[in-house]
């Protein structure tokens, strides 16, 4: 399998390591802020101008946006819509998954992901290194969980939200959209859309929509 990367920063060096474990190749870089004529050896395709180009010559070639940022890679995702580009999903061979499991395209498992039974996970989610998912989760699209989350069955993660490294969230929460949850919380209570939640036990400290 051919890959193309969006992005050149270091979420996607674990990207490219993924796609290669799997014996899986890298073409081409895009990004927008990249100089240089290889990354890490891959050949670099230029920034956002020659997407449709890159697209043309590539037209089997699958694609992840390897940006951590959520709406960063919403954005970017919305953008290629337009072009009907083929995503891709990377999943680490060290991935644990059930097989009642939906996956969506353009997402990423990177080494030592587990996730449980009949959970269902969005479109262009980035589950990062060790974190487990356990049975019956929704978990939307655009999300990213940290390193070492950890979440119990039957919890709910809404679209956008970032789920900061080491957190822990008990079974049957709901995380709305566009949350933000601090490094090594523990989530024992539903926490509200455009929330800032940090500690242990979490609690809301801001509400990120306002001015």
């Amino acid at each position: 399998m051919n890959y193309l990367i969006y992005g050149a920063g270091g979420h996607a060096k674990v990207v490219a390591d993924i796609i290669y474990a799997n014996g899986d190749y890298v073409i081409g870089v895009v990004d927008d802020s990249f100089r240089g004529d290889t990354w890490r050896g891959i050949p670099f395709y230029g920034h956002w101008d020659n997407v449709a180009k890159v697209v043309l010559e590539h037209p089997d070639a699958q694609w992840i946006i390897a940006i951590g940022n959520n709406q960063v890679r919403k954005t970017i995702v919305e953008k290629m819509n337009a072009f009907s580009v083929k995503w891709g999903k990377v999943l680490h061979p060290s991935t644990i998954i059930s097989p009642s499991v939906q996956l969506g395209e353009g997402s990423v498992c990177m080494p030592g992901v587990i996730i449980n039974a009949d959970s269902i996970i969005g479109k262009h989610v980035i589950l990062n290194t060790a974190t487990t998912v356990d049975h019956d989760n929704k978990i939307l699209d655009y999300v990213h969980l940290s390193p070492g989350v950890h979440t119990a069955g039957s919890v709910t993660i809404n679209e956008l939200s970032h789920i900061g490294i080491g957190t822990n969230i008990i079974p049957g929460i709901t995380i709305g959209k566009q949350v933000i949850i601090g490094a090594s919380a523990c989530v024992v209570k539903d926490i509200p859309n455009d929330s800032l939640a940090l500690g242990c036990p979490a609690k809301v400290i801001d509400n990120l929509s306002k001015g």
